[in-house]
């Protein structure tokens, strides 16, 4: 049995395929108790990363063991394909020009542009021996996982949770769309910092004409879209004098501000509560219009002046507290991020383009107080990586207040690993607000909802969405944007005004709504799922995705979670525990791992790895991990070398009449095995790594089987206590490869085949062994526990006679042993201790017998170690005075002649 996984798993697979494994183990656990981790879709653009790597493998480590354990564990494997990445591939690729085309063409090159990466990703996961319907995914371009979603949206607008509104939503002028916060990701970014003065123009009689209002900004460009200013109703805020000038803001950031603005001396004139500042106005500082001051919540101590600058056509707060006054919505950006008629002096300027104008003009005529810049954490496109705005623009929402109670509920009984997870999402929950789910774009699933051509009210209802969900079965989304509004409508369909032409709806769905809807679209319309899920897995990033929309979704159509229990990992960096980027270089490509040195290397670190937390991997890594498999590896092909003419039927010894060795290592294998499959219900795969290599490494490589070398080898084949320690082997043989096989497969599967006496094709078709509790004896544990702790001490000794030369190898050696007393008593509880110390000669002194001379105790005993006297038979190679006893056989010792003598004459 050679490793050279890099050439044989792909024939193991090849195997796998032909037998059609998955299809086998499905049948096998047909009727079984179901166990449903739904898989989260990768994004079907380019090759798979180490991060989807390591996705996917935990996935496929429990879907396997689920299998094992007796469940009927279906794995479907889904892609999601639809989104901007794909067009702007498309529009880049120099191949089409998308002026030239309709949107239904453009449409059509990006699905073909999807499948292809789905085609490509499926290989790139089976190489890493991903079990599950490859036959049979899901992708969220299907027709039928389409005409679900419109369902699903058509259930949300039933129960009056979608409308459309005017709001601040986060606008990416890089992508033309609105963004929702799950596509959202913060970068450094340099802005200026300026200070305003706001000249009173009405100050109700508390305020004298000649003060200024002082605002903060990091966004000048935002100032031609200012409507008001906001202030705390509680806080204190106080009129000072300053440089020759009147100025008022919060008295909680009065020095900092004097620090920043450099003032060098300030006089209080006088104080107020927020409250008294409502209603006053102030005149915009370059347009022929005023600024209301209102008072609102949302102004904070931690920053600024205290009376914060309003735009409500570019900031949630802003939009809200305008609202409480009626100030109107003044949003003058258009899609592109360039200003319009409404911002004079900046028409056709690019909004950030426009901070350094501006900033002039408030210099110019002095309103301008203090300008600086700043690095700060800012909202950036996650696709594109350019900033993102906040503009008014009308989309469509799904109200999340009307059952955000429900879902808040709902996170409570879901079970989460880690348990932070909770927390996390319940924060998020608690905190978002409605959800933006309409696109600019071309390439998503539509928003299936037309407008009366007379009163340009929306129509959507029951009819119309399940006529479109129909026609997207039969002939995908496509048929939207191919289709005219008569064919997509139900016959005879009319306004309540009683128009009866219609126009659809040009937005698409945020593709965050589309993998969302996969507990319906996928869960719900396969025969081998069922809904809700046990397990979604994915990274921490989910949680204000997948787990996010899924919930949404969920909640909102059924009333309930669409998964049980959430597990979520940590991302993958490099060996010094750096992010990975291309621009580095230190990217990690797991095909190429998985063809230098195989996939079940890489299967092993993600089990080694602490994966709820970031991971690091590197050649370094993996040279180590290979390590460890060898390890593992090499312990097994000793098993099945040692198992020759093996008939576990007929030569297996019953626990009970074994050597008390043989029952340690039978107590130390289960429970080895009982800590592997309470590790493996944890998803704790780090502790299922650490427990199989120590028993290989330690309990077995480096004990057991150092001391039956000499039973296996030397004694007659039919000895008893060969018998009894190859069943010992046999036993760990079964036991392990049983239960690494979720790990490492392909290894599992082709140790699965040299096994005697197994009836099942593939370890796949296998269960998990059950722990044999009636072995465990606590008094053979803590005795053979102690004696290893004896073993490690006498070892150190034989290490020191190594290197000084007094011995070649441990069987070359005697040893004399001058034990405590307690470990004298102790050691008289053993026979064989030559055997059990791997060396040809021991003797035991009495524990109050001189030293001789150098030799000092340990914690246990003095060790000296001599050359062995007498000779070496050349078949055990123990050296003793017996060898050569007989004529026929002089290089041989009596056990070893006796062996052989019988062999011949049989």
């Amino acid at each position: 049995m050679r490793g050279n996984l890099p050439q044989n798993e792909p024939k193991m697979q090849q195997w796998w395929n032909e037998v059609d494994m998955y299809r086998k183990v499905q049948e096998q656990q047909q009727g079984k108790p179901k166990f449903i981790l739904h898989d989260g879709p990768p994004y079907a653009n380019g090759d798979i990363h180490i991060g989807h790597a390591l996705n996917k493998i935990l996935k496929d480590m429990i879907v396997r063991y689920k299998t094992m354990q007796g469940y009927d564990a279906p794995y479907v494997p889904g892609w999601d394909t639809h989104g901007l990445p794909i067009e702007q591939a498309i529009s880049n690729s120099g191949k089409v020009d998308r002026k030239k085309m309709s949107v239904h063409e453009f449409r059509e090159y990006c699905k073909d542009y999807a499948l292809k990466w789905v085609e490509k990703q499926k290989e790139q996961f089976q190489r890493l021996g991903i079990r599950g319907d490859w036959e049979h995914p899901y992708v969220t371009l299907d027709p039928v996982y389409e005409a679900q979603q419109i369902r699903l949206f058509g259930q949300m607008v039933k129960k009056g949770y979608i409308y459309k509104g005017l709001k601040p939503v986060y606008w990416s002028p890089s992508s033309e769309s609105a963004l929702a916060e799950a596509e959202i990701e913060y970068k450094e970014k340099t802005s200026p910092s300026i200070y305003v003065a706001f000249d009173v123009q009405d100050g109700k009689g508390k305020l004298p004409q000649d003060a200024s209002l002082i605002i903060w900004t990091t966004t000048p460009w935002t100032l031609p879209a200012n409507l008001g200013i906001s202030v705390h109703p509680d806080f204190d805020y106080v009129l000072v004098e300053a440089d020759g000038r009147k100025f008022v803001l919060a008295e909680g950031l009065l020095e900092q501000v004097q620090q920043e603005i450099g003032w060098e001396q300030v006089q209080k004139i006088q104080s107020f509560k927020g409250t008294e500042l409502e209603g006053m106005t102030c005149q915009h500082p370059f347009y022929d219009r005023t600024s209301l001051v209102m008072v609102g919540e949302h102004v904070t101590l931690e920053a600024g002046t205290g009376c914060v600058h309003t735009a409500p056509g570019h900031g949630e707060e802003d939009f809200a507290v305008g609202k409480n006054y009626d100030l109107g919505v003044l949003c003058p950006i258009d899609d592109k991020g360039k200003f319009t008629a409404e911002a004079p002096g900046y028409e056709g300027m690019f909004y950030d383009a426009a901070n350094k104008p501006i900033t002039q003009r408030l210099e110019e005529s002095g309103h301008l107080l203090k300008l600086s810049f700043i690095k700060h954490q800012y909202a950036h496109d996650w696709r594109t990586k350019k900033p993102v705005i906040y503009r008014a623009t009308e989309q469509w929402f799904a109200s999340i207040d009307q059952f955000r109670e429900t879902m808040l509920e709902e996170i409570k009984r879901i079970n989460w690993t880690p348990e932070w997870g909770e927390v996390r999402l319940h924060n998020m929950i608690a905190d978002r607000g409605d959800w933006c789910i309409s696109r600019q774009r071309a390439w998503g699933v539509p928003i299936p909802i037309f407008y009366c051509r007379s009163c340009n009210e929306p129509l959507v209802n029951d009819e119309t969405t399940e006529h479109v969900a129909q026609i997207f079965e039969r002939e995908g989304s496509n048929s939207w944007f191919i289709r005219s509004e008569d064919e997509l409508l139900p016959a005879g369909t009319a306004c309540g005004c009683g128009g009866k032409e219609f126009r659809k709806e040009t937005d698409i769905m945020d593709v965050w709504f589309d993998s969302g809807s996969s507990h319906m679209s996928v869960l719900q319309t396969r025969e081998d799922l069922q809904s809700p899920a046990d397990l979604y897995l994915e990274g921490s990033d989910q949680y204000r995705g997948w787990y996010n929309s899924s919930l949404i979704t969920g909640v909102a159509v059924n009333g309930h979670s669409p998964y049980k229990g959430i597990l979520s990992h940590g991302f993958t960096l490099d060996g010094e525990g750096r992010k990975m980027s291309k621009s580095l270089g230190n990217t990690v490509d797991p095909t190429k791992v998985s063809n230098q040195l195989g996939a079940d290397i890489l299967r092993l670190w993600v089990a080694s790895a602490d994966y709820q937390a970031d991971q690091r991997i590197s050649d370094a890594i993996l040279k180590q991990t290979s390590e460890v498999y060898r390890k593992i590896r090499n312990t097994l092909r000793f098993f099945l070398g040692n198992l020759t003419g093996f008939d576990p039927s007929s030569d297996a010894v019953p626990v009970a009449n074994m050597r008390e060795l043989d029952r340690y290592a039978m107590i130390q294998l289960n429970r080895m095995a009982d800590k592997v499959l309470k590790a493996y219900e944890k998803y704790d795969f780090h502790i299922v790594y650490q427990a199989v290599h120590h028993f290989c490494a330690v309990e077995m490589s480096a004990f057991y089987l150092d001391i039956v070398k000499d039973r296996l080898y030397a004694s007659a084949p039919d000895d008893a206590g060969r018998k009894a320690a190859q069943t010992v082997l046999y036993e760990a043989l079964q036991v392990i490869t049983r239960l690494i096989a979720p790990v490492l497969p392909h290894t599992a599967d082709e140790v699965w085949k040299y096994i005697p006496n197994t009836s099942l094709m593939s370890v796949q078709l296998a269960e998990m062994p059950v722990v044999r509790t009636e072995v465990f004896d606590a008094e053979i544990e803590q005795k053979w526990s102690r004696f290893m702790e004896i073993k490690d001490e006498v070892y150190r000794a034989l290490e020191l006679a190594r290197k000084e030369k007094v011995i070649g190898n441990a069987l070359g050696a005697r040893v004399t042993l001058y034990p405590t007393e307690e470990t004298a008593a102790f050691l008289r509880r053993f026979d064989r201790l030559n055997e059990l110390f791997i060396v040809s000669q021991v003797e035991v002194m009495a524990h109050d017998a001189s030293l001789p001379e150098g030799l000092s105790k340990g914690e246990f005993a003095a060790v000296q170690v001599e050359a062995a006297e007498g000779e070496k038979c050349e078949r055990c190679w123990i050296i003793s005075t017996d060898v050569g006893q007989h004529a026929d056989y002089p290089q041989l010792c009596p056990r070893c002649t006796d062996v052989v003598m019988n062999h011949h004459a049989e």
